[in-house]
């Protein structure tokens, strides 16, 4: 009997065991369900956003400095860069302003064909923007400078009081132009109808309207009435490489979101004012070669930055690309240890995605002794 129940225990040990093996093996080939995670919540945007300003209340432009961008790096890559900003961070305001606005004064006076146009289909588009900027975006961000009165926006700074109701579009591009240190195109959709317009091609946008007091080796008078398109075709491998998502991206920006990017180059000068000479084509370099490259004078050469930024109307639903421009000699660049870092990307033009930027932004004619500048090779 003892024998026969033992037996019957190792049979149902067995057993047991195949049972544990078999349910192991089940285990094992069953796969295990992904985690899953709720999707991000996207983001909401709406006309809000323009009258929610963040006021700087304690800004003293007598101690704000300018900002620095360093946003170089190592190897030239030609990307929308674009980040996610707020409505109040449209302008930046420092202790260049006076002295930003003499030069733009004089501009407007000397030079308005060149630095200021609009197109009949952005009047309402500018005459909108130039009364929440007025009303709303400036005194609201900048109550240190700016205050509503009873007949205007007041000026602290130039003494001036801004009419809030501009007799026209060309009076209120001039007047922003001539009050904030600040860029501003107006980009609106082509429309059905147009001799441009092209429904196979979706919705495309197009310049109708500039306040350009500083632009970058460009005329914007020429650029009037392009299309985004048009309007970069000589930067080298636009059409290739950004063409269909700016397009597309211009096309869908809803309102309430404003996105920023900032961008760099060298110029041999200190000029704000620029309408050609700081690019330059294959074709010139073939001719020009590098002879100039002895002549670059270090004492003049620049950093020159734009902080950019682009927002939709909410009542013209116009696209606004405004850019304030920057500029620091390089020799602020080597005395505060970025020299390395900015030779690194000034060689890096060649080593990116589009090595043609070398050309294109005169690197062949300045690349190398800014470089050894930098790094202390040599001196100015």
């Amino acid at each position: 009997m003892v024998q026969l129940e033992v037996i019957k225990a190792s049979w149902a040990l067995l057993f047991l065991g195949i049972v544990a093996f078999t349910l192991q093996r089940i285990a094992q080939k069953t796969p295990e369900k992904p985690h899953t995670f709720p999707p991000k919540p996207r983001p909401e945007y709406s006309e809000d956003a323009y009258y929610t300003i963040e006021p700087l209340s304690k800004l003293d432009l007598a101690t704000e400095e300018p900002i620095k961008l360093r946003t170089f790096k190592p190897k030239y890559h030609l990307t929308m860069g674009l980040e996610n900003t707020t409505i109040s961070d449209l302008i930046a305001m420092d202790n260049t302003y006076e002295q930003r606005l003499k030069i733009r004064y004089d501009l407007l006076r000397d030079a308005e064909h060149e630095v200021l146009a609009h197109r009949p289909a952005a009047a309402a588009s500018v005459q909108e923007f130039y009364s929440w900027m007025t009303s709303t975006y400036l005194p609201q961000r900048f109550p240190t400078i700016y205050t509503l009165t009873p007949t205007g926006l007041y000026n602290s700074v130039t003494s001036l009081t801004l009419p809030l109701t501009p007799t026209d579009a060309s009076q209120a591009l001039s007047l922003l132009g001539a009050n904030v240190d600040c860029d501003f195109l107006f980009m609106l959709p082509i429309p059905p109808g147009d001799a441009a317009y092209r429904s196979e091609e979706g919705t495309k946008y197009r310049l109708e309207a500039f306040i350009n007091c500083f632009p970058s080796g460009f005329s914007p008078r020429e650029k009037l009435g392009l299309s985004l398109a048009d309007i970069h075709s000589p930067v080298p491998s636009y059409a290739a490489k950004l063409q269909k998502s700016m397009d597309r991206f211009f096309a869908t920006l809803p309102v309430g979101r404003i996105v920023k990017r900032h961008n760099w180059t060298v110029t041999t000068h200190t000029r704000l004012h620029v309408l050609a000479g700081n690019h330059m084509s294959e074709e010139e370099a073939a001719e020009e070669g590098v002879k100039e490259e002895e002549e670059v004078d270090l004492g003049q050469t620049v950093l020159r930055c734009e902080r950019q930024t682009l927002h939709r109307l909410p009542g013209t639903g116009a696209l606004v690309f405004a850019f304030k421009t920057y500029t620091y000699p390089i020799r602020e660049l080597r005395e505060e240890g970025s020299g390395e870092a900015l030779a690194q990307a000034v060689e890096g033009m060649g080593r990116g995605s589009v090595p043609e930027m070398r050309v294109y932004k005169r690197q062949v004619v300045w690349g190398e002794k800014v470089a050894n500048y930098l790094r202390g090779d040599i001196d100015e």
